[in-house]
């Protein structure tokens, strides 16, 4: 599956060195948000090319995740328990080839791309610990576009729902919530950021990683302050690119 953003690449102007190379994409949807109890469903890791073209095929899984799906999460992704029964994998099987998956983009030095990345890696990290799967300590480099959206644009009005953001940048996304559609869509909208934003963001991987890191912890931050201000029972839980062991 490819999606095209033909308008967003014809724009020729200096790019950060990163853009410039293959990107990796990351996605998951699960069975619920809590990523104590959320079972992975549906995966999907793949290259883009700087045009934003697939390199070579999608990797995507589906994956029986041993406990019903909620009926919420089936109207957001579509995967039934009889489908997932009957056409999932185990889900420590898939759990153990994403992280492999991943850990080959991280050796090489590419850039996984995850829209909210905590929501993902956090996930994934707790299947790894469930499974015996080793994790990676620090895995990096992750490029988040909703913290650089965020960061770079941090007064436009509206939500940053994926979808939202994609429409922003002029980037296809005709299939929301499907993991490649997903995945594919944030790895196209963090190359838009790079060519709206190419100064702020012509930074070494490494020191693009660290900077979200802070980025992140700011805007959280920000928004613990004012669910607190609602809330005074609010407890934010902070962390990027995954959020704390609790």
């Amino acid at each position: 599956m490819t999606v095209t953003t033909d308008e967003l690449f014809e724009i020729e102007q200096p790019l950060p060195e990163w853009a410039k190379r293959p990107i990796a994409v990351f996605d998951l949807e699960t069975t619920g948000l809590d990523h104590k109890t959320a079972r992975i469903v549906t995966a999907c890791a793949a290259l883009l090319n700087p045009d934003g073209s697939v390199n070579g095929p999608d990797v995507e899984w589906l994956a029986n995740p041993g406990i019903p799906i909620p009926a919420e999460a089936t109207a957001v992704h579509g995967i039934t328990d009889e489908i997932a029964a009957s056409r999932g994998l185990d889900l420590g099987t898939v759990v153990a080839d994403i992280v492999k998956t991943l850990q080959g983009y991280f050796d090489k030095g590419i850039p996984v791309v995850a829209y909210n990345a905590p929501y993902d890696f956090t996930i994934l990290r707790q299947h790894a610990e469930d499974f015996n799967v080793d994790w990676p300590e620090n895995p990096s480099p992750i490029i988040d576009p909703l913290v650089l959206d965020k960061k770079l644009d941090q007064y436009r009005s509206g939500k940053r729902r994926l979808e939202v953001v994609a429409a922003h940048y002029k980037v296809k996304l005709d299939d929301a919530h499907n993991a490649t559609a997903d995945a594919i869509a944030a790895g196209h909208i963090a190359q838009a950021l790079a060519v709206k934003f190419p100064g702020e963001l012509d930074l070494e991987l490494a020191v693009l990683h660290d900077n979200q890191i802070a980025w992140s912890r700011q805007q959280d931050e920000s928004f613990a302050k004012f669910m607190i201000g609602i809330n005074p029972d609010f407890k934010p839980i902070f962390g990027w690119p995954e959020k704390p062991r609790t």
